[in-house]
Order: structure tokens, then C-alpha cells, then sequence
């Protein structure tokens, strides 16, 4: 797909430019993108010239990119991301399924949900995949803008920009290590953690207000033993013993590995996670599968 700027720039040479910056080389750049490193290097010197920037230094028969460079990587990127995925969407009208596809999610879902849905996804279909983390907002702005073909979130969401599956209901339970003398309760309250260390997520998330809150609304200042910024972090924390975690049954169940027990903790929230992606979009065969096992890996969770 080939279209001009007003200044004579064509998307071609911004996704050669990108693929250098990424690769490191234009050898490298060249093998990505199947085509000779001539070509390519003739693509950068016409896009400096028409740009009239030096984007990279020649050093040693290199290209070594120049902070203008990066600069005009972070200007254009977002816009080749939507790029990339108009292409992806007309190689599905025209049933050409592409190789790739990219997820986000949050990371601690890596630890067993989507690698079992990816490896289930593989056994009968080469794609390759793209992980991209961040915050449940991060994850929905890498859908919306192309950057990710599907996503895991949980409600709410935009309805008027995406669709999307459910795939688990979660409630807020409580963490710690096998032999913890929480492990006797059936269900775990404020009362009980009083005198507990706690790994809580960071003050800007509402779950550490709501965890907190439990226990200051009883009288008591919690010991806050770590925090951290994102899902996931807290499990070696608590498998070392350094505390407790307040979180809830989806993410516990993904710590299975490291010999934790969780119990319910009330009062708590209840959460509903789904796979979704761009409205509108016309899913690949691909996509469909994948949307299918992450389905089938959440629920069996």
C-alpha cells in the first residue's frame, strides 16, 4: 500500500525507516522485509531528502540513527500501526490470513493462561505472536489505535469502539504462603489481617483504596510492606514471605506454580474480564482461534 504526503513522503519509506530503526541495520531491515539492501537504502536516502533531516549517521559503512530519527518514529508511529492493521484487514477480505498476530495484555497472565491458548493455537496454525503489556487503559489505547489485534481487559470498555467475548468472572481473595495461619478461614475478612504485612498494589489503583480502606475504616493503620505497579508483581513477595496480597481469583490462579493458597476476602469486588478487539472488524481465522482458546485457557483456570 503506497499513498504520498503533501511533502512527497510515501508510507513505504516511513515502514522501511521503522524497520531499520527496529532491526538495527538496514541487512537486517532488508531481511524482515524481503526486499535487497539497495532498495533499502535508497528508500532512507529519499526519505531524507524529502523530510530534509539528517535521520541517521554513516559510520563505519552503518546507519546509526540521529535523535531526529527517533523523533520522527515517535510522530509517525501510531499512524503506521492503524497502517498495519488496514492491511491486515483487506489480507481477511481477501482471505489471505496473515502470519502474525499481536495481544495485549496484562502481564501476569503470561504465566499460564495465554501461553496454554498459544500453544493449543499453534498445534494446528503457524502464527506467530506479539505480546504487548500494560494497564487495563494501555491495553485498550494498543487496540483501539491498531498496535494489537486482541486484547484481555476486564469491563468496563467502550462499547462504541470495541467487541468483545467474556471470558471469566473473578472475586477478591486474599494470598499467602502454604501453612499460613490464614489458611485455617474459610472466607478471610479486614478483622483477620490486622497484624498482617501487606504487597499492595500502588495507591493510583482503586483496589489498593479498597484494601486499605477495609482495614482504615476498623481503626487500623495497614503495615504496607511493598508496593507495586502492576499484576503480577506481588507473587514473589508473598512466596518469600514477606506478606500478604489482596487480589483476585483469576490472577491467584495464575501463581499456581509457586505453591500459594488463596481464600475469599470480604467484603470484595467482582471483575469480568473479557477478549475483545476493534468494533467492527472482521476477524481472521486466526483471530477467531485464538479468541476461542483464550477463552477455553481462562475458563479452565
Amino acid at each position: 500500500m503506497v499513498g504520498k504526503t503533501t511533502t512527497g513522503v510515501t508510507i513505504r519509506q516511513l515502514q522501511i525507516f521503522r524497520e531499520v530503526l527496529r532491526a538495527g541495520s538496514e541487512r537486517h531491515a532488508a531481511k524482515i522485509l524481503k526486499i535487497t539492501q539497495p532498495a533499502v537504502s535508497q528508500q532512507i536516502r529519499q526519505l531524507e531528502l524529502e523530510v530534509d533531516l539528517a535521520l541517521f549517521a554513516r559510520e563505519n559503512n552503518r546507519l546509526v540513527p540521529t535523535d531526529r530519527a527517533w523523533d520522527l518514529l515517535r510522530s509517525v508511529d501510531g499512524a503506521l500501526q492503524s497502517v498495519d492493521r488496514i492491511e491486515k484487514s483487506i489480507a481477511a477480505i481477501r482471505n489471505e490470513e496473515a502470519d502474525s498476530l499481536s495481544l495485549a495484555a496484562p502481564g501476569v497472565f503470561c504465566l499460564n493462561a495465554i501461553p496454554r491458548a498459544i500453544q493449543a493455537v499453534r498445534k494446528n496454525n503457524h502464527l506467530s505472536f506479539q505480546i504487548r503489556s500494560g494497564s487495563y487503559q494501555q491495553i485498550a489505547e494498543h487496540v483501539l489505535n491498531g498496535r494489537a489485534d486482541l486484547g484481555v481487559s476486564r469491563l468496563p470498555l467502550d462499547e462504541r469502539s470495541f467487541e468483545w467475548a467474556p471470558a471469566a468472572t473473578a472475586r477478591n481473595v486474599c494470598l499467602f504462603q502454604t501453612g499460613h495461619r490464614l489458611a485455617v478461614k474459610d472466607v478471610i475478612t479486614p478483622e483477620d489481617i490486622i497484624d498482617e504485612a501487606l504487597v499492595d498494589i500502588e495507591p493510583q489503583f482503586a483496589a489498593h483504596q479498597m484494601n486499605i480502606n477495609a482495614l482504615r475504616y476498623r481503626g487500623v493503620e495497614p503495615d504496607l510492606a511493598v508496593e507495586y505497579d502492576a499484576n503480577g508483581h506481588d507473587v514473589g513477595f508473598v512466596a518469600a514471605g514477606v506478606g500478604i496480597s489482596i487480589i483476585n481469583s483469576l490472577i491467584a490462579r495464575e501463581y499456581r506454580q509457586f505453591g500459594l493458597e488463596f481464600r475469599p476476602f470480604e467484603p470484595g469486588a467482582v471483575y469480568h474480564y473479557v477478549v475483545f478487539w476493534q468494533r467492527g472488524r472482521q476477524l481472521t481465522t486466526g483471530m477467531r482461534k485464538t479468541v476461542d482458546e483464550l477463552l477455553g485457557a481462562f475458563a479452565a483456570t
